[in-house]
């Protein structure tokens, strides 16, 4: 795992963008042969979509070739909801680039046969050739998308119930009325996440710093899911200086060092 640690939330969206965007870049996207990126939603990659979008804007990058698949979506909670994960994506992101509707896959969480939902969810990456890059956040216990503690590292896209924790969490974007956050999610799972050829992680704050001291510097473990991406050959974690208050000073310099060219 390659660990990056800027001093700051902005210089870290940034970092992440760059990265992002000179994948997709090297890629040579074509119609026929898109890149393939994974989307994650919540607070934490807002800089970075931020980044992105400034990107575009500036003539530097197209997503006119770049097909993605989004992590998550609640269950039961309609599509034009403005806390729907639909909604967040097309707000902060989708509606500011030049992508094309059809290359847009986002879970249905209102279909009819979720199980099915989530089964088609799997072949439509398979059919797309897999993940590219797969964008992503940290929970402040380690999660990631929506594989809480507990979780199989080898799970698929399937449903999950949601934790009091991560329903409490979530309250704030519902007027703090855990009443109205939905008890169920679609999300892909641990093992798709995995199966992508590079993951990209952002993590920020020093809410997240024992999670980061878990998944950089404790065990893999199904308590804290994101703590799999060790085993990823091709992962990055990006964070800032205030999630990195947890890990020891050793390893802290031993990654600074390393993009430094010292190691």
């Amino acid at each position: 795992m390659r660990v990056i640690i800027e001093p700051t939330y902005e210089r870290l969206s940034q970092w992440a963008a760059n990265y992002v965007a000179k994948r997709i870049i090297e890629s040579k996207p074509t119609p026929s042969k898109p890149f393939v990126l994974g989307c994650p939603t919540g607070s934490s990659p807002l800089g970075l979509y931020n980044e992105l979008i400034k990107k575009y804007q500036a003539g530097e990058l197209s997503f006119e070739n770049v097909v993605t698949f989004n992590m998550d979506e609640y269950v039961h909670l309609p599509e034009e909801h403005p806390e729907s994960y639909h909604s967040f994506m097309w707000k902060n992101f989708f509606s500011h680039i030049d992508i094309k509707k059809e290359n847009v896959h986002i879970l249905n969480g209102n279909a009819p046969d979720l199980v099915a939902e989530c089964e088609a969810y799997e072949k439509a990456i398979e059919k797309a050739g897999g993940i590219d890059l797969f964008m992503g956040g940290v929970g402040p216990d380690g999660h990631l998308a929506f594989n809480e503690p507990g979780s199989s590292l080898t799970s698929k896209t399937r449903i999950k119930t949601l934790t009091t924790d991560t329903i409490i969490a979530n309250s704030r974007f519902f007027d703090y009325d855990m009443n109205l956050v939905p008890k169920q999610a679609l999300t892909v799972g641990i093992g798709t996440v995995m199966a992508a050829k590079e993951v990209l992680l952002v993590c920020n704050g020093h809410h997240k710093a024992r999670a980061l001291q878990h998944i950089v510097d404790g065990e893999v473990s199904h308590k804290w899911t994101a703590s799999m991406l060790q085993m990823h050959p091709h992962a990055i974690l990006v964070c800032d200086e205030a999630a990195c208050d947890e890990l020891t000073v050793g390893t802290y310099k031993y990654y600074l060092d390393k993009e430094r060219g010292n190691l």
